[in-house]
């Protein structure tokens, strides 16, 4: 029984999925959206949603957390000035994941996941 594995193995090692997950993560906070396939775009969404929670508050606890799973310092540095910083008044939901096609290759569901919008403000409707 697999009750409470969150895990998903991807059929790589640790190490292989660890890096993967990484770079994704890197390349979402990069561009700001990626294509991917379902479950990558699934595993991914629920990582960035947490990192992107902790960037919401700057500190030097958060950043070395976030720094394990983002290489890149220019992307880091973006992450708390510019990402983070769009959604202070949100509590999660921070990125999106829209199915798109099936690959061609070997009918694969892909996805594209984003970023949303850091506005949570609704728009009022005139009457």
């Amino acid at each position: 029984m697999r009750h409470r594995v969150s895990v998903k193995k991807f059929n790589r090692t640790s190490a292989h999925r660890k890096a993967m997950l990484s770079n994704m993560l890197t390349s979402l906070l990069k561009y700001e959206k990626i294509e991917t396939t379902k479950e990558k775009g699934r595993a991914i969404k629920q990582l960035a949603d947490k990192i992107i929670y902790r960037a919401k508050t700057d500190n030097i606890h958060n950043r070395r957390i976030i720094a394990r799973y983002v290489k890149d310092e220019t992307i880091l540095r973006k992450l708390f000035k510019d990402i983070a910083p769009r959604y202070l008044d949100r509590n999660g939901g921070f990125v999106r994941k829209i199915l798109s096609y099936k690959r061609f290759g070997d009918a694969a569901d892909m996805c594209v996941v984003m970023l949303c919008d850091g506005s949570s403000n609704k728009t009022e409707i005139k009457k």
